[in-house]
């Protein structure tokens, strides 16, 4: 009759380890059900679970591993499976599986044990644990200047998936960190396209506020962004009423805005990699056309809607052209851009700070809340406020050394 052993090594990594052991195995034709290796500072655990065929007997495999790993100077342990357990262990994999990303500019042990109790309590197991992050220099450590971050594959039936959410998101406001849930699937590792908004996620401004500004009429836009910020008027009503305030101002002051607004921390490095990666871009804003364009040129993005300023002999007339551009028509035309280069929705990847953000952001496979208010972070199923806009490529499983910059 056939047995199972599980076959646990462990110490110090070396070339040819795995070689020198499958090779013992191969001699009694053992079969290897499952196979699992990490290296952590060069300490290498390596798991093997074996079935061995009724024709030969465990004792003489054991005793020849033991005294390959004696010569490896490693250490093994051997445990034998029950047919019970190991169909126990089959069944297990019908579980649903998760990805839980946790990213920060650094990352402690407290910050672990509350995730990891998180997802205990809700019967969620870890199945392994991987860095993202690059290795981190001494000097940038003390200095917290590069990002750090783990991918956890867990495993099993939660619960409460919401509830998991709620308290992911009092340990962000806690420690710091910021922690997405998203479950494991073909499309979570087959995202195509991203779509951006732009004021406040793609650059660190609202236009709009610049723009007054250059007009001399900033305190009266403000108040009326604050009517809309209170739900006391619609975008579409606050943009007209602001946009009239703006009549009169000249393009070169337009130029003057573009020219002095800083693009988000990462956006650059993200949009770069995408491109490598074969990702499709857009802007998606209920900013203007104008500005989005200059970002188009300098970042590569491929497509570009958002609100079209009337402009007349060089100067703003305080009107738009054509349909304005608010939170329901960005949830429109993300789902068009969909269709146009024909991925399933959950191909999709949605980024806003905004409350009219949200319904892009919940329509899209993968919706973040970047650097937003409370409210929008609980209305999104992720959010990053800790890093810049290159920590989304953690979120889609991207290693430091897999990116182009």
């Amino acid at each position: 009759m056939h047995e199972l052993i599980m076959i646990h090594i462990y110490g110090r990594d070396r070339s040819g380890l795995a070689s020198t052991l499958t090779g013992i195995l191969a001699q009694y034709e053992v079969e290897i059900l499952d196979m699992g290796q990490t290296v952590i500072h060069d300490n290498l655990s390596l798991g093997l679970l074996i079935r061995i065929p009724s024709k030969h007997e465990a004792a003489p495999i054991v005793k020849e591993v033991l005294f390959a790993a004696h010569d490896l100077d490693i250490n093994v342990k051997f445990r034998p499976i029950t047919d019970e357990r190991y169909t126990d262990w089959v069944a297990f994999a019908g579980k649903r599986r998760y990805i839980v990303t946790l990213l920060s500019k650094r990352i402690t042990a407290r910050q672990m044990a509350e995730v990891t109790r998180a997802l205990a309590e809700n019967d969620l197991n870890i199945d392994g644990i991987t860095r993202l992050s690059g290795r981190m220099p001494l000097s940038d450590m003390e200095k917290a200047e590069k990002p750090s971050c783990v991918e956890l594959s867990v495993r099993g039936n939660p619960r409460d998936l919401a509830s998991i959410r709620k308290k992911f998101l009092e340990i962000t406001a806690r420690f710091g960190i910021d922690i997405a849930l998203q479950e494991d699937s073909p499309y979570r590792r087959n995202r195509r396209m991203v779509c951006f908004d732009m004021d406040s996620t793609l650059i660190q401004a609202e236009v709009i506020d610049e723009l007054a500004k250059e007009a001399g009429v900033g305190e009266e836009v403000a108040a009326i962004t604050e009517l809309a910020m209170r739900g006391e008027l619609d975008f579409k009503e606050s943009l007209r009423r602001r946009l009239g305030l703006l009549e009169g101002l000249s393009e070169e002051s337009m130029n003057a805005v573009a020219d002095r607004i800083p693009l988000t921390d990462g956006a650059e490095r993200l949009i770069a990699n995408l491109r490598q990666f074969g990702y499709k871009t857009a802007i998606l804003s209920g900013g203007f056309t104008y500005f989005g364009r200059i970002l188009q040129a300098k970042l590569g993005v491929d497509y570009v809607y958002a609100n079209e300023l009337e402009i007349n002999q060089g100067k703003l007339t305080g009107g738009v052209i054509g349909e304005i551009v608010d939170a329901s028509k960005k949830a429109e035309l993300l789902q068009m851009l969909a269709q146009k280069e024909g991925i399933n929705l959950q191909q999709v990847i949605a980024v806003g700070d905004g409350a009219n953000d949200l319904p892009m952001l919940n329509l899209a496979g993968l919706g973040i809340a970047f650097h937003a208010k409370p409210k929008v972070k609980e209305g999104a199923r992720q959010s990053i406020s800790t890093l810049g806009l290159d920590s989304i490529l953690y979120l889609v499983g991207v290693r430091d050394r897999d990116t182009l910059i």
